[in-house]
């Protein structure tokens, strides 16, 4: 079953929920799916149940408000963005409204235009916290833990250089004269810091670095080859699918779909 990305439209006034609905139906041409609720209890139940990219909800209404209901999911690990449509232009709601996270306050009567800018701008948000949430879970702890935890200077500035260099080829031989110990030595002391060979550490942040840009660029794999400094584009898929399991072009496609649904 595919999972379309979902807008909830939440308005006591029947009319007003309908015409929002339809306004989306006829933009979105299946791309979405429009949901509707009557209230604030029954658009809870549906955001216990479906993961709702975008919120639009009035902020008057019977029992629950707006407001209200947008606090209810504030600590929920997937919020959705969220629009607030209401007749009520009252500067304390705008206020509370954007301290809750409201990205737009759209007053009655909405105009077509008005609604559809303000809904691309909204999409445009989810999925750049889709993207974040993928990315989230492509980091690799180990690495971070080394960055994080490591004290011995050399190897503090060692890694701060793979860092900044890595689009560019280099060697453990490189690092060491930039860090003036003997390369052996060096070696030595990086695996007693970081309990991860040179070698093993600079491919790991080399491709943490590739894996976001095949998430977040259009780039082919032959260009995020050379961002991430490997020479050849067959080495970098042979190396990426060592560590990862599978191709390059199977992970982008794998977490891309994640993006679009």
């Amino acid at each position: 079953m595919i999972d379309f990305k979902t807008i909830l439209v939440v308005d006591d006034e029947p009319r007003t929920r309908m015409g929002l609905k339809k306004t989306l139906d006829s933009w979105a041409m299946g791309k979405y799916e429009i949901l509707c609720a009557a209230s604030g209890d029954e658009a809870i139940d549906i955001l216990v149940q479906r993961r709702i990219d975008l919120l639009l909800t009035d902020i008057r209404m019977p029992q629950i408000t707006g407001l209200e209901l947008i606090e209810s999911f504030m600590h929920q690990k997937h919020k959705p963005v969220v629009i607030i449509i209401s007749a009520y232009s009252e500067f304390e709601y705008a206020q509370e409204a954007i301290q809750l996270g409201v990205i737009n306050y759209l007053l009655k009567p909405v105009s077509k235009r008005n609604l559809i800018e303000a809904v691309e701008q909204a999409m445009k948000v989810s999925e750049d916290r889709r993207k974040a949430e993928i990315l989230e879970k492509m980091v690799d702890d180990r690495v971070i833990q080394i960055r994080r935890y490591v004290r011995c200077a050399p190897i503090r500035k060692a890694i701060e250089y793979i860092q900044e260099n890595l689009h560019k080829p280099f060697n453990l031989r490189d690092v060491s004269m930039y860090v003036h110990l003997n390369a052996s030595y060096f070696s030595v002391l990086f695996k007693e810091e970081t309990s991860m060979t040179f070698s093993e550490y600079v491919t790991r942040c080399r491709l943490q670095k590739a894996k976001s840009l095949l998430v977040t660029t259009d780039l082919s794999i032959e260009e995020i080859a050379d961002a991430v400094g490997y020479q050849t584009s067959k080495y970098f898929i042979k190396l990426f699918k060592e560590f990862e399991g599978v191709t390059p072009h199977r992970f982008r496609k794998q977490h891309l779909k994640e993006i679009e649904f």
